[in-house]
């Protein structure tokens, strides 16, 4: 079954607006009811809430206005709306998620286009309400994105005609502070137009929170990113390579961290199979060896929220990158496309 695509165009507020209207239905039912945002609502009206607000609007105002529009077009409260795009702000003050997403990053080879892919996890109550939506900005270069119901574009995977993509694993560092949300920083990227500028964006000194991220441009060069609140370390990516969900660089070892036993066993099952000679990504991304903890989540602990949404994943070429995303383990895709 094909996923869902919509094209929207216009000021910030539209392309907003278009998203909550598109969602609607998915915010109040399937985003709304999901144990991370239940756990958050008691930040409603709190200071520390406000403060995120602040920085955000003070950093980049016209992301907070595509908040504005997609609480509008939801027809929800815009405190509500904004405090779902910054759960990852305050997810260690009120419990420890379980997304599970998993990337990979392929430099090219003899007779191997440089890939980038990507398994996209998170609660099962979102399974199915994710989409793909084309983005026609009044400035800044089109861009791509998937979607959750009620979220900036971005914090996924997503990728613009500039020639930037972006992929995003969930980390749970304890350096949590009052700054820009990490979702606008996200949504930031997909405006960039040089992964120069990428990078001064993801290591801005006044985010409340991070990721890691994985990073490619139109040339197949890919840099892996881990950004905590209180550091960065950009790694250039000459070799196969695996991220699950927690910091690995030795430069970010004094930063405390959670590490769930689904990162750790799906991290050492990616890096086996990479040593191992596999370089077909859907093959490891679809993997199910480890059945307490499969790469390809199916929810399989009733206390985590480890779903694979959506796999994506591209390549990169003479003609451009080509883009697809599946729904595993099925290697038909149920999205496809190409940047010249």
């Amino acid at each position: 079954m094909a996923m869902d695509q919509i094209s929207l165009r216009g000021s910030s507020y539209d392309l907003g607006y278009g998203l909550g209207k598109q969602a609607a239905k998915a915010i109040a039912e399937a985003s709304f009811a999901t144990p991370q945002f239940q756990a958050l609502e008691p930040w409603l009206g709190s200071e520390r809430l406000k403060g995120l607000e602040a920085a955000a609007r003070n950093a980049f105002p016209e992301y907070v206005r595509e908040i504005e529009g997609i609480a509008d077009g939801a027809s929800q409260p815009f405190e509500k709306v904004f405090l779902w795009n910054c759960r990852g702000d305050l997810r260690d003050l009120v419990r420890s998620d379980e997304d599970a997403c998993t990337s990979l990053m392929l430099p090219a080879e003899a007779g191997r286009p440089a890939t980038l892919a990507h398994n996209e996890d998170g609660a099962p109550e979102l399974a199915g309400q994710g989409f793909i939506a084309h983005f026609e900005p009044e400035t800044g270069p089109a861009f791509s994105a998937f979607c959750y119901p009620g979220m900036l574009p971005g914090h996924a995977f997503g990728w613009n005609a500039a020639g930037i993509v972006q992929t995003i694993n969930n980390i749970r560092p304890h350096d949590l502070t009052v700054g820009i949300p990490r979702h606008v920083i996200t949504r930031a990227v997909l405006s960039a137009t040089t992964l120069e500028q990428v990078l001064e964006i993801v290591g801005r000194d006044d985010r409340a929170s991070g990721f890691h991220h994985n990073f490619a441009d139109g040339s197949g060069r890919m840099i892996s990113v881990e950004a905590p609140a209180s550091g960065m370390v950009a790694l250039e990516v000459t070799e196969p390579h695996a991220h699950a969900n927690h910091l690995v660089r030795p430069a970010l070892a004094t930063i405390d961290q959670t590490v769930s036993d689904s990162s750790r066993e799906r991290q050492a099952r990616a890096d086996a199979m990479l040593l191992a000679g596999e370089r077909d990504a859907l093959t490891i991304l679809f993997d199910r060896t480890v059945q307490e903890f499969p790469i390809l989540c199916r929810g399989e602990h009733d206390a985590s929220d480890s779903y694979t949404l959506a796999t994506f994943s591209c390549t990169f070429g003479a003609t451009g990158m080509e883009w697809a995303v599946h729904h595993g383990p099925d290697r038909n895709p149920v999205a496809s496309g190409t940047v010249s």
